[in-house]
Formats: structure tokens, sequence, C-alpha cells
């Protein structure tokens, strides 16, 4: 077995910028980071990981705004092109009233904030000499809803925000999966 830093770099890589597409809606960042036949689960989503965005999208696309934050990242090696993985992240997601799809967040009539902590537990697969994820399951470990004010971001200076399109002064961080 001959595995690098550059190894768990390139895998960290991976699942940075999937916390990234998912916070900035860079839906097709996705095919950079999973392999063509990957599954995905995590809740309510489920299946191959082209379905896995478009019920991402329906998931993500209605909140006001998301954020990800990873933690500490477990590696398990299995020669030169097999990692499982396990990484910690806190996910906010702040929810207007109406969101439309109460199996994952309930519409309570106002905006509030839903903070989710759970795990991502991977299988990447090192494949023509690329890192990607093959398998990926979502863990929940607890999560909570909270009354908040403010966060819709509707008072904060021209420039002061992000933007979920190439306006975003992140661009040239991701540009190399961006296609």
């Amino acid at each position: 077995m001959s595995i690098r830093i550059e190894d768990r770099e390139a895998i960290r890589d991976i699942i940075a910028a999937y916390a990234h597409a998912i916070d900035r809606r860079r839906w097709s960042m996705m095919e950079h980071l999973f392999h063509a036949d990957a599954r995905f689960r995590f809740g309510v989503v489920e299946g191959d990981w082209r379905g896995f965005v478009d019920q991402a999208r329906a998931i993500i696309d209605p909140c006001l705004a998301t954020q990800h934050q990873l933690g500490q990242v477990q590696f398990g090696f299995e020669g030169d092109t097999v990692c499982h993985t396990e990484t910690y992240m806190t996910a906010m997601h702040t929810i207007p009233a109406g969101y439309p799809i109460p199996d994952v967040f309930p519409d309570k009539g106002k905006i509030y904030s839903a903070v989710i902590a759970g795990r991502y537990v991977d299988r990447f697969e090192k494949r023509g000499g690329e890192w990607r994820i093959a398998q990926r399951t979502g863990l929940y470990d607890w999560r909570e809803f909270r009354e908040v004010e403010g966060v819709d971001l509707s008072d904060t200076p021209g420039g002061a925000s992000g933007f979920h399109d190439e306006r975003d002064p992140s661009t040239p961080v991701v540009a190399r999966f961006l296609g």
C-alpha cells in the first residue's frame, strides 16, 4: 500500500467541494465529485448521484440560505484505490414560510433555521488516477429547529453576502470542478 498525504488531501478536496456545491447551489460540480455509478443515501434522499442531485435541488433550492461546516475526517484505506471515510458535519438551513417538502423540513408558516448535525460515511475509489465518491451514506446525529430573526439577509449591504452563481467571489477556487 502506497497511500500518500496527496491521497488524503485529494479526498478532503472532494469532501469540501461537495459542501461548497450544496451551499452555493453549484449542482453541475457534482459530476466531478461522484463516480458515474455512485450511490447516495441520506434521510429521504436515496439513489444514484444524478437522482440525488435532483432530490437535493428540490430540498435546498427553496431554502433562503444553507451552510455546511465540516469537522474531523477519519480515513480507512484498503489498498491503493479504496478509502472509507467518516466526516462530521453541521448544516444550517434557513427555511422560508411555505416550504414545499414537509417530510424534510416542516412548514412553520414563518422563517426558521433547521440545524442538522451528522456524518457522511463515504466509500471513495481511485479510478483513472482520480479519487471520487463511489458511495455516500449520510447519518443524522441530531437536529433542531430554531426561531431566528434577520437570517434572510435582506438588510445586508450590497456585496457583503454571497451569490449562488458565477458572481460569487469563490468561483475561481472551485473552477476545476465547474467543468
